[in-house]
């Protein structure tokens, strides 16, 4: 990652609470701990935040709630080649008449452009694939009532009527921070709240995963393998993963993507 874009995400999350540690950063940004201290030192020295031990801190403190995670700005940009195939199979699953749940994410949001020639009752509490929807086709749209979230433009709240008993899917469209032997990984746990919610709404469970997100760890669990009934990932993917898939009983698809993209 680019230094400058390593201090865009460093910004972004000393913005979003009173202090960001050299961890959280170092898992943000897949940086080594040095790197991100001489990115920290070299942003106090440019009066952009304030150096604090083990971390930084904005130089006017946030004033709306956050929660953890890249923001929605970055994330858009990592791996868009391999999102925007793995999105094409997620439609593909889609047809006139049905009811789904989308979940807020990048890669979920990819599937906008194509759901445009659907007519389908859509629920998500997704801001920007609402709005993008909204627009631009006539698919019939439900958000949840809550908090919009700036920074992952997500509309999460921690209480239960907020409308999501009300939506029955046959299938629910997920992402996830990370995908590994115990299930589903996030890093946020109002986020975990929310979709562990949906998940009870929805017959099926289809996620959205690009190959990355197998390399990648978190603490938080959202549900185990077997609550998986598909799982769409890209061809980076490497076999031992693809076995852990198959071994708990999940249908795995697998998104080509052209040998010129494969750089995302």
């Amino acid at each position: 990652m680019h230094e400058l874009e390593r201090q865009k995400i460093i910004l972004s999350a000393v913005q979003e609470k009173p202090v960001a540690t050299v961890a959280e950063l170092v898992a943000l940004t897949d940086a080594s701990e040095a790197t991100i201290r001489r990115d920290i030192a070299a942003l106090h020295m440019n009066k952009k935040l304030k150096r604090v031990r083990g971390g930084a801190e904005a130089l006017m403190p946030p004033t709306h709630s956050s929660i953890a995670g890249r923001p929605f700005s970055v994330n858009q940009t990592m791996h868009m080649p391999q999102k925007r195939a793995i999105a094409s199979e997620a439609v593909a699953l889609c047809n006139d008449g049905d009811d789904v749940i989308i979940n807020g994410g990048t890669s979920t949001y990819q599937m906008v452009h194509l759901l445009t020639q659907k007519r389908m009752q859509i629920f998500t509490n997704s801001f920007p694939i609402a709005e993008h929807l909204l627009q631009h086709s006539k698919n019939q749209l439900t958000l949840p009532g809550g908090t919009l979230y700036r920074e992952q433009n997500i509309i999460l709240s921690p209480y239960e009527n907020d409308v999501t008993k009300n939506f029955c899917a046959s299938r629910m469209f997920m992402g996830a921070h990370s995908v590994g032997r115990l299930g589903l990984m996030e890093s946020d746990p109002l986020v975990i709240q929310s979709e562990q919610k949906l998940l009870g709404q929805a017959d099926e469970l289809v996620v959205l995963a690009d190959a990355s997100k197998f390399k990648r760890r978190s603490s938080l669990l959202i549900c185990s393998l077997e609550r998986i009934d598909i799982l769409i990932t890209d061809d980076r993917i490497d076999n031992a993963s693809v076995d852990m898939l198959e071994s708990a009983n999940i249908k795995v698809i697998i998104a080509e993507t052209n040998s010129a993209q494969k750089t995302g």
